[in-house]
């Protein structure tokens, strides 16, 4: 018994190495840096930040290591680089109900089912890359973020158009406040966020302080 114990090969050790002996796939350009991010993201959600490497990026993309340092210098840079890539690829879908407050209640549901399990494994990455890089929270969520430009330049521009808001003097820290709910609760949770507190959000936190804000402009 013993004997067969010496000599069994580790499962994991099976799969990395016969990822290793898979042919290796010729492509270039943004075909080869996508799927050099696709692997980075597999990796950390499989592995962790902690027992990633550039190696192991390397074998589940099929490729070689020196591909990947010719584009990123580090693993922290491809990292980032796979949560960027990750969040641009999987879209949330802006919603066009023709208001404001039906606009919110739909974009933060689709946000809360849509972004739980990539929050999950973003902050479970987080402490990993602040020993890393020496970057303060706000650096590495600054890389990290892909959501904000994209709701603030259509939701809240078609709602300004609409006289709903008005985007030349309300603080900026109501237009983010609804999203910083909503990760906060993610994360503190690792669940979506349910129906009810998203509207109770938009209803009872963020339209009431557009509306004072348009009052008082």
């Amino acid at each position: 018994m013993e004997a067969s114990l010496i000599f069994r090969r580790p499962a994991k050790l099976s799969t990395v190495t016969d990822q290793a002996q898979q042919p290796r796939q010729r492509r270039r350009g943004e075909e080869l840096e996508a799927a050099l991010l696709e692997a980075a993201w597999q990796e950390l959600v499989e592995v962790g930040f902690g027992r990633l490497t550039m190696e192991s990026i390397a074998t589940r993309a099929k490729t070689g290591v020196a591909v990947l340092y010719r584009r990123w210098p580090n693993k922290d840079d491809v990292v980032l680089a796979a949560i960027r890539h990750y969040g641009a690829t999987h879209p949330i879908d802006i919603p066009d109900t023709g208001n404001l407050r039906d606009d919110m209640v739909a974009f933060l549901g689709g946000f809360s089912a849509a972004r739980t399990g990539f929050a999950t494994i973003v902050s479970a990455t987080f402490a990993g890359l602040l020993d890393s890089t020496g970057m303060t929270p706000a650096e590495v969520r600054e890389k990290v973020m892909t959501d904000r430009s994209r709701w603030s330049e259509q939701i809240l521009s078609r709602a300004h158009e609409r006289g709903e808001i008005d985007l030349d003097t309300i603080a900026p820290a109501v237009l983010t406040m609804p999203f910083d709910l909503m990760r906060h609760e993610i994360l503190m949770t690792h669940k979506p966020i349910p129906p009810e507190r998203v509207v109770e959000i938009v209803d009872d936190l963020f339209m009431p302080l557009v509306a004072i804000n348009r009052k008082a402009g």
